[in-house]
């Protein structure tokens, strides 16, 4: 169960209703505890992936972006149960590019916090992190150097987790 964009209402706009129900929630993945929000199943429903990426587009048509980053010199950064690493192909942004970095999800901001620094590292501008889901009850915006989040989904609670 989510909350929708801005906190929206179930009903109040079919393409995130459609979203939100195309996303699968996977119980103790990776660890115990975890409540791994998998958006594989909304990669594979043509129309509401395809809802996803108009939302994003409707957003950012009108900003003048010149690259969209999805995971992408490296960057080390700690995930809440391990650590990772970004890698951007060399020549992938220019200097002065105004960048939008897209994600699945946004827990600790840690992900996002890393490329950041890798995309400003090679001279981009980063101007929004976007998210089709973001955990609410976690404080991320204080790691993104200021950047905006917009979020499409937040999950909701419910007497298992979330």
């Amino acid at each position: 169960m989510f909350v929708l964009e801005n906190g929206a209402k179930k009903g109040e706009d079919p393409r995130l209703q459609a979203i939100s129900e195309a996303i699968r929630v996977v119980p103790h993945f990776p660890k115990q505890g975890i409540m791994f929000q998998d958006i594989t199943t909304l990669l594979l429903d043509h129309n509401a992936f395809k809802d996803a990426v108009d939302i994003f587009v409707d957003r950012y048509r009108d900003m003048d972006i010149s690259v969209v980053a999805g995971e992408v010199i490296s960057e080390k950064y700690v995930l809440e149960y391990g650590s990772d690493c970004l890698e951007l192909h060399v020549g992938a942004v220019h200097s002065s590019e105004r960048v939008i970095i897209v994600d699945d999800l946004v827990a600790t901001g840690g992900t996002l916090s890393a490329a950041i620094r890798l995309l400003e590292l090679a001279g981009a501008e980063v101007v929004e992190c976007a998210c089709v889901i973001g955990l609410s009850d976690l404080k991320v915006r204080s790691k993104l150097n200021g950047k905006p989040l917009y979020i499409l989904l937040e999950p909701r609670e419910v007497e298992n987790g979330f």
